[in-house]
């Protein structure tokens, strides 16, 4: 067993982990202590790394599971689970630039996402934020939550990837894109913790409600669960490695470098259908307090 350290890098969530060569490989004891590390901090970052093989990277991710085939984006030639990341002077987007979870519009999206970074913008940025919807899930008052949990939303990404890699060689003139309905408010399978699970991105409608009421219910959460109380910002470093999970974080990959170049590999696990367990217990006090301000305005609120 490698006797690694995860140092937390915010009282909220996130550890660096310290101790560790990825393409070593990971023998089960190490592995099992890894998920536990997972399970606590949501999201891990692997510094000081070697270049990882795209067969590599797919052995790490297939220990959580099996790998998730993403709907829209072209895949790397030697493994169809790798997805290049890449953004130059010529992309007419930047992949995950803006508020998201990986591909909630599918019935079952991703569990965790491992992703590489070969190359950096010479010029510095690429930088990603992180959010953590546990977090802001319990910065919410009890009747607040109750509310939530009663909700259901749809996510859809027709908007999103329709065109958006044909400068890359796609041709989705027949492609049918997903859309799913998942509960705003979702239990972790593995911790039976609760948290918000609509983002900016995929989710379009509360289903049942009018659509200025949910418009207005879902611009409330939105801003809500993007507040800098529930993020960290990770600065990469030439092939670090970071590990996030899906079911609990959101994330944004910060597109401040045009025209330089940034490039990685991503791989992701495949997930199951999200949902909430009513049995599972509330979680304890928050250690974040938002001002009265920050919350009286919720829609419906009081």
């Amino acid at each position: 067993m490698v006797n690694f350290e995860a140092q937390p890098v915010s009282p909220v969530f996130g550890a660096e982990i310290t101790g560790m060569d990825l393409a070593v490989g990971i023998d089960d004891a190490t592995f099992e202590a890894l998920e536990e590390a997972f399970h606590a901090h949501g999201v891990l970052f692997f510094r000081g790394q070697s270049l990882l093989s795209a067969d590599a990277q797919v052995g790490l991710a297939r220990r959580l599971g099996p790998l998730h085939q993403h709907p829209a984006a072209p895949m790397d030639d030697a493994d169809s689970a790798v997805f290049v990341i890449h953004a130059h002077r010529d992309s007419p987007v930047a992949n995950g630039n803006g508020w998201h979870t990986d591909v909630s519009c599918d019935e079952e999206p991703p569990l965790a996402t491992m992703l590489q970074i070969h190359q950096l913008p010479q010029g510095g940025g690429g930088d990603t934020l992180f959010a953590d919807m546990e977090a802001a899930y319990r910065a919410l008052p009890p009747e607040w939550r109750s509310q939530l949990k009663s909700l259901t939303a749809r996510h859809e990404s027709e908007h999103v990837y329709r065109g958006r890699y044909a400068d890359r060689g796609v041709d989705d003139t027949d492609a049918i894109y997903p859309a799913a309905e998942h509960p705003v408010v979702r239990t972790h399978p593995d911790t039976g913790r609760p948290s918000i699970y609509v983002n900016r991105s995929f989710t379009t409608a509360i289903v049942g409600m009018e659509p200025d009421q949910s418009d207005e219910l879902l611009n409330w959460l939105f801003n809500h669960v993007e507040r800098p109380e529930f993020q960290i910002r990770f600065t990469w470093q030439q092939n670090d490695v970071a590990l996030w999970d899906n079911r609990r974080l959101q994330h944004f990959a910060i597109w401040d470098y045009w025209p330089d170049e940034r490039k990685g590999h991503r791989v992701s696990g495949r997930g199951t259908k999200p949902f909430f367990d009513p049995d599972a217990p509330e979680p304890p006090e928050p250690t974040i307090r938002l001002s009265i301000g920050a919350l009286a305005a919720r829609p419906g609120g009081s």
